[in-house]
């Protein structure tokens, strides 16, 4: 559970900007179990800007090809400090300090043909020109058959681990899946010595036959493209949330992607400033699909100018609770009802006899919907007496008779814990 800066201030993010989210972090965000921050893409372009990336950037090198933050952005990265004190502030917060990092070499290290550390190669050796992203300029591929690729790898994130990085995204990872990159990053963060959880991007039509490799050299992944505040995107994430769900597990992790939710599109990759267009109701259903699957979560609004209601939702105690004990999470009902779903999510808790339930519905006007208890809890269980509680009301609970008689709006959703009464 973290922020990201991705969603609000796509490729420019500041070092007072995420400072100021740090801040929010901490104050309003901290208590409820959000304790991570990420620098997103291209913090290592002076001319960052936003809607798209720039051809032919002057990235910040080192001497050995390895990004550094752009100085004008993060006034304490000055004289190869890299991100070390931005990385200590955050900490000193109690927080933990992610960023972004593209796969392969910076092209302009291979135009410079700068040498890779601790070795006799240079970037041009390693490099493979061919093997380039198909979106975003300032990387080329490696060739892994070359020791040096490996290498440039072990250095670059060698850096990282010893600025105090604690979470590293790396994109254009999985769209197509590179196998042999995934493995060279993983094998080099343990080689750094320090513990960073690696997430993989994209995750545009990410095959679960992936799975075994994915939890063997990552902790996230990714399991759709770039995810923003249309209902359509959150709608499309019921699939494959209930495709990934049966396999969540500590330690791996199908990451459904950031929630578009407060200030977003300062300046961001896509889109103009403005607050979430999802409604109350689209929050709320993004929220508790996430947590019913186990998705991580990481919110990509500008929290500075973020409203309170938004907060208070991200403050519910129920997200933290739901992730953190929820077993054998599972859609059990999907069926089409006139204009919309009825679609029902179960999990067990691993600690009591407590069930979590989320009744959503797809269509464009509120309706009333029932759910057999059996449905939920299984015919035996329901022969005991049930009580349930909304987890976004702050009502009591009140005992059930046979089933759940709910009033669920347009995209909206019904989120109870379920316990014998």
């Amino acid at each position: 559970m973290g922020w990201n800066s991705w969603d609000c201030f796509g490729t420019t993010v500041t070092e007072d900007e995420v400072l100021a989210n740090a801040t929010v972090l901490r104050d309003r965000l901290l208590p409820a179990g959000w304790d991570t921050v990420v620098v997103d893409i291209a913090w290592y372009d002076p001319t960052a800007r936003a809607h798209g990336y720039n051809d032919g950037a002057p990235l910040v090198l080192d001497d050995h090809g390895r990004q550094l933050p752009a100085p004008n952005r993060f006034p304490s990265a000055a004289g190869g400090a890299g991100f070390a004190p931005l990385a200590d502030a955050v900490h000193g917060m109690g927080l933990k300090f992610g960023v972004h990092l593209m796969r392969g070499i910076p092209r302009l290290a291979v135009e410079r043909d700068l040498p890779i550390l601790g070795t006799t190669w240079s970037a041009r050796d390693v490099a493979a020109p061919d093997d380039a992203c198909a979106w975003n300029p300032d990387n080329v591929g490696v060739d892994h058959d070359h020791p040096g690729a490996q290498a440039w790898y072990d250095a670059l994130i060698g850096q990282l681990a010893d600025w105090g990085v604690d979470f590293l995204k790396v994109d254009d990872m999985l769209a197509p899946y590179h196998d042999r990159d995934v493995e060279a990053v993983a094998r080099a963060i343990t080689r750094s010595g320090r513990e960073i959880v690696l997430s993989l991007s994209p995750g545009t039509h990410l095959s679960t036959t992936h799975l075994g490799h994915l939890r063997e050299h990552a902790q996230m992944w990714r399991i759709s493209d770039d995810l923003w505040d249309r209902w359509e995107d959150v709608h499309a994430q019921l699939a494959r949330l209930a495709r990934w769900a049966p396999y969540q597990r500590p330690g791996g992790w199908a990451d459904a992607d950031m929630l578009p939710l407060g200030r977003i599109g300062v300046r961001a990759e896509r889109g103009e400033p403005r607050d979430s267009r999802l409604t109350p109701d689209e929050q709320r259903t993004l929220l508790t699909l996430w947590v019913m699957g186990r998705s991580p979560l990481m919110v990509g609004g500008h929290l500075p100018e973020t409203h309170d209601a938004t907060l208070d939702l991200l403050a519910n105690p129920a997200l933290a609770t739901v992730l953190a004990r929820s077993t054998e999470n599972r859609e059990i009902v999907r069926e089409p009802v006139d204009d919309g779903e009825l679609v029902v999510w179960t999990a067990a808790s691993g600690d009591d006899d407590t069930r979590w339930v989320a009744v959503f519905w797809t269509g464009p006007t509120e309706r009333r919907l029932t759910v057999p208890l059996a449905s939920v809890v299984g015919a035996v269980a329901a022969r005991r007496p049930w009580r349930a509680t909304d987890l976004w009301s702050s009502g009591e609970a009140v005992r059930l008779d046979g089933a759940l008689d709910v009033l669920v709006a347009s995209h909206g959703v019904r989120w109870f814990a379920l316990d014998p009464a």
